[in-house]
């Protein structure tokens, strides 16, 4: 396939592994998995797909071409050659985000952009603009100048269907990943019990749905010229099966209650989850079999003292080993000590990751076994 496409998707460092495996299940052609994310090949219908369906990606990052360029002249002589429009289109303005290396010559990243973009305006007939809905992230490592454009647009987290949160929202490319490494296949039953503005369970019910996570939203490959707007068409799909589970959320926060029930709704999902107003230190396992239990508590570095979250904790882990047998539990948590509180058996701990300013954590159990 030599005229294949490089993709490459960014997610947040430590959920590569992750990606890489929602990736080769969906059917891309995963090439390398690497620090920052995952890079695949394929044609531009691919890049397509990738933005819709790819639920732990952050943005799709396509390689347009590279060259050689050692000191500023070279690099303006090349720019100016570059075929920018059979990728870009001129009546759409673009923005220029250049990283440099200590490997290569030019060092001088905005020195470096100003070139580019000369070339882009004067040979290309291109706008440059801040705020452009097109950006080119160009990267000079080794000499080498590699030229990609960012095919997402708005971070993929933004589903376009969930404008109501609360306090501390996960987002949603990380409740999908998190939900896949709890071992989340569509066929389980899943709780929140502190499901906050309802993130885990909808993620939950679209995955076992077979809803593409991008078709409530738009995104920068429509503004390209190799974009195929019929062809796309054919991408967006309704759902692909009828779960055989439900998902079900609580909270003791009436009013997150309500966000949650409005975003299952503006999710096309309201018919497959239940959410109620309960306290989870009094969680009751929810009709079906057992399942998994995914629950994101406050921290205490945002929200609440910490100190007083311990009994919390303890509260939660009690209800689980009592109520819960035969369930996997996942919790996230800033703070290894507050879940070591629930007294849970928790398998080998997975990696940190940059989450709000903080580095969170998913703690998983096996199914809960009777005491």
């Amino acid at each position: 396939m030599s005229d294949a496409l490089i993709l490459f998707a960014i997610t947040l460092p430590g959920l590569e592994k992750t990606l890489a495996e929602e990736a080769r299940a969906l059917g891309f052609v995963v090439t390398e998995v690497e620090p920052g994310g995952v890079t695949m090949t394929g044609d531009w219908s691919e890049v397509w797909r990738a933005n819709f369906e790819l639920r732990g990606a952050t943005r799709v990052l396509v390689r347009v071409g590279d060259f050689m360029a050692f000191h500023l002249a070279q690099l303006d002589k090349r720019a100016r050659k570059f075929p920018w429009g059979k990728v870009l289109n001129a009546d759409v303005p673009v923005r220029v985000d250049v990283a440099t290396s200590r490997k290569s010559k030019i060092y001088h990243a905005g020195a470096a952009t100003q070139r580019i973009e000369a070339a882009l305006v004067e040979n290309a007939g291109m706008t440059i603009a801040a705020d452009a809905p097109v950006i080119l992230k160009v990267r000079i490592d080794d000499n080498r100048v590699t030229i990609s454009v960012d095919t997402s647009g708005e971070p993929l987290h933004k589903r376009g269907h969930k404008p109501a949160v609360g306090k501390a929202p996960m987002r949603e490319t990380l409740a999908a990943m998190f939900l896949r490494q709890c071992g989340f296949d569509g066929t389980q039953t899943v709780y929140d019990p502190m499901c906050g503005s309802g993130t885990f369970v909808i993620e939950a019910a679209e995955m076992a749905s077979g809803l593409q996570p991008g078709r409530s939203r738009r995104f920068s490959h429509e503004l390209l010229n190799t974009y195929d707007a019929n062809a796309e068409a054919l991408r967006r799909t309704n759902r692909l099966r009828v779960p055989s589970v439900r998902f079900f959320g609580s909270d003791r926060d009436a009013g997150v209650i309500d966000m949650a029930r409005a975003n299952a709704e503006r999710a096309g999902v309201d018919d497959l989850v239940t959410f109620c107003v309960d306290n989870a230190g009094e969680a009751t396992p929810p009709d079906g079999p057992p399942g998994i239990v995914i629950v994101n508590p406050p921290y205490g570095a945002r929200i609440g003292d910490k100190k007083a979250l311990y009994p919390v904790y303890g509260r939660l882990g009690q209800v689980l080993k009592e109520r819960f047998v035969g369930w996997r539990i996942g919790i996230i948590t800033s703070e290894g000590s507050l879940a070591k509180a629930t007294d849970l058996p928790f398998l080998p701990e997975g990696p940190s990751i940059a989450h709000g300013g903080l580095r969170i954590r998913l703690h998983r159990t096996a199914p809960l076994t009777g005491a």
